[in-house]
């Protein structure tokens, strides 16, 4: 990788504050992972179980996020402004509604869904308190998410990142008054949390509102919903595996399921770090490829899957070196921390290739190319699901789990991969 590009500038005033704003939202579970995770080891495992279940549900629907960035980023690039606000006030309404009925599907199938998680006894009521209660949030999590996607593709990353840096630090504090203050428990880190989300979904739609709200219109969500179904479909495919490994690992013991509750948030956090690039991969791929310009886009592209495999392999490092260390933050219980230290190589050594992922992940985003994405993304669930179902049928426990993450990472890796190397993703103009 050269030293210097001419597009570095830019990728470091997107990324930067994106990676801000994407370190913050999964500051959210880890603060509750901490908290909680003195509190016992039973307590850890409900929260394991029911982070995994809210954490899918809201992942399933960050197409308002992608779907947003990418259609407002190209609109952008072709002068028009004007529509691009419109289309953000769509996605906002539609979160809206997604988010109330989030709501009402968690608040009546919590106990089945925890039940199909592996939670039982204690675990399972746990589980299913934080689960309802943390559920309250969903439509101000989802608003937000949506608004965010709006001033992402505009090129305002700056906003969001304030936004969250504030809820997070709100939540932090309010969880520690409940769960030590008050004595609320686990029931405090949800509400803590929930409150925290009122705050920061209010702040968005103050911003979305002075950008341009207008009511709803259905014909002007539909270039939402397509390229938000086949996201969709993508998302639920690559939360669907990890959601069986929890409930893999959930059969196999609370251990096993709290070592991989503490791994498995971290790898999202850094992962999610390293989407930084990805997101300026969003925003400058989309707007490039709306100004009619493909080999900018493309040697911007490149720019950035280099500087996210180096981040990633810096990670690697960092985890390597300090991976005696990083599980006592989250539990005393010497099982879990066993546990921690079986998988924890391949976590670390999986960091570089996850990079190359999610930096190729965003650029396709932004070009709009987000079918082959979703059928990218179902070959790898394909390949995963059976190597963890394996590992709870033959006792390859926790690492057997692992593994499979291993397989998935390396198949979106060759399939990206290849789709980057050819022309099809280019494709320049304002979308239809």
């Amino acid at each position: 990788m050269r030293l210097r590009s001419s597009y570095d500038r830019e990728i470091l005033l997107l990324a930067l504050p994106a990676l801000g704003a994407l370190a913050a939202e999964p500051l959210y579970v880890l603060v509750d992972t901490a908290i909680v995770g003195h509190l016992g080891t039973t307590q850890l495992a409900s929260l394991a179980i029911a982070a995994t279940v809210l954490s899918t549900a809201f992942t399933i629907f960050n197409f308002l996020t992608y779907g947003t960035t990418a259609q407002v980023s190209r609109l952008h690039g072709a002068g028009q402004d004007r529509s691009a606000a419109a289309l953000g006030s769509q996605a906002l309404w539609l979160g809206i509604g997604i988010g109330l009925l989030l709501l009402v599907i968690i608040e009546l199938t919590a106990p089945a869904v925890v039940s199909l998680m592996g939670g039982e006894g204690e675990v399972k009521d746990g589980a299913v308190l934080y689960l309802r209660i943390a559920a309250l949030g969903s439509p101000l999590f989802i608003l937000a998410s949506a608004a965010q996607g709006y001033l992402r593709g505009m090129g305002d990353l700056r906003t969001p990142l304030f936004i969250l840096v504030a809820a997070h630090i709100v939540n932090a504090g309010l969880e520690l008054l409940f769960v030590y203050g008050f004595d609320w428990g686990l029931k405090g880190s949800a509400w803590g949390t929930v409150i925290a989300q009122a705050g920061m979904a209010g702040a968005f739609f103050v911003v979305q509102y002075r950008a341009g709200l207008e009511r709803p219109h259905p014909d002007k969500m539909r270039p939402l919903m397509r390229i938000g179904s086949e996201i969709a479909v993508r998302t639920t495919a690559l939360t669907g595996s990890f959601l069986l490994g929890s409930a893999v690992l959930a059969r196999i013991g609370a251990a096993s399921l709290g070592a991989h509750q503490i791994a498995f948030q971290l790898w999202v956090f850094l992962a999610l770090v390293l989407d930084a690039i990805a997101i300026a991969g969003q925003v400058m791929v989309g707007r490039m490829l709306g100004a009619g310009a493909a080999t900018g886009a493309r040697e911007a592209a490149t720019r950035m899957i280099g500087w996210s495999v180096a981040i990633g392999a810096l990670f690697g490092l960092v985890l390597l070196a300090t991976g005696d260390l990083i599980p006592q933050l989250f539990t005393s219980d010497p099982a879990v921390i066993e546990k921690a230290g079986e998988i924890w190589p391949l976590f670390a050594l999986m960091m570089p290739f996850n990079g190359a992922v999610f930096a190729l992940d965003g650029i396709l985003i932004g070009a709009g190319d987000t079918r082959f994405l979703m059928w990218g993304m179902l070959a790898a669930a394909a390949v995963y699901i059976p190597i963890a179902l394996l590992a709870l049928h033959n006792g390859w426990g926790i690492t057997g789990v692992w593994w499979g993450l291993v397989a998935l990472i390396a198949i979106r890796l060759v399939t990206c991969g290849a789709r980057f190397a050819g022309s099809r993703w280019a494709l320049t103009g304002a979308p239809a």
